[in-house]
């Protein structure tokens, strides 16, 4: 299975929207979901993977494509040694979105994940399409 995931948030902070694309074969699902509330780029960023891989009914082996560095390295790479800290970074500050990416690390758990990085606003026809979803759940939470 393929996601692809993206999150908006105009203006950064302020209310926000995150979009997915799941694809299986010939299927396809759209998700997309918005936060009214003050929020940022990078918390929608994190919301989109989550949302899509909670929405998974079983196990799956699954691509997670995102065109966030910081996801992509939060998850593969910052988060172990979060973790091992108590959820400070090497400077000795609180983890920015612990929240969320306990979250991630969980609904990722549950399924063999690779993550995957798509160069953003690059033609890509899935990319460009969870973006839209974004802007959609982000211009909706704003009640434009």
């Amino acid at each position: 299975m393929d996601i692809y995931t993206d999150g908006a948030c105009s203006p950064n902070p302020g209310p926000g929207g995150w979009g997915a694309v799941l694809r299986y074969g010939r299927h396809e699902k759209e998700l997309y979901g918005g936060e009214p509330d003050t929020t940022t780029n990078n918390r929608m960023e994190l919301t989109a993977p989550i949302r899509a891989l909670e929405s998974l009914t079983r196990p799956a082996v699954v691509r997670i494509h995102t065109d966030s560095t910081y996801v992509k390295n939060g998850i593969t790479q910052w988060l172990p040694k979060w973790k091992s800290n108590g959820w400070v970074t090497s400077t000795r500050q609180p983890v920015k979105n612990a929240d969320l990416w306990q979250r991630l690390e969980a609904a990722a758990a549950v399924h063999e994940v690779q993550w995957l990085w798509v160069k953003g606003h690059a033609g890509h026809k899935d990319n460009e399409r969870a973006d839209q979803l974004a802007v959609r759940g982000a211009r909706e939470a704003a009640g434009r």
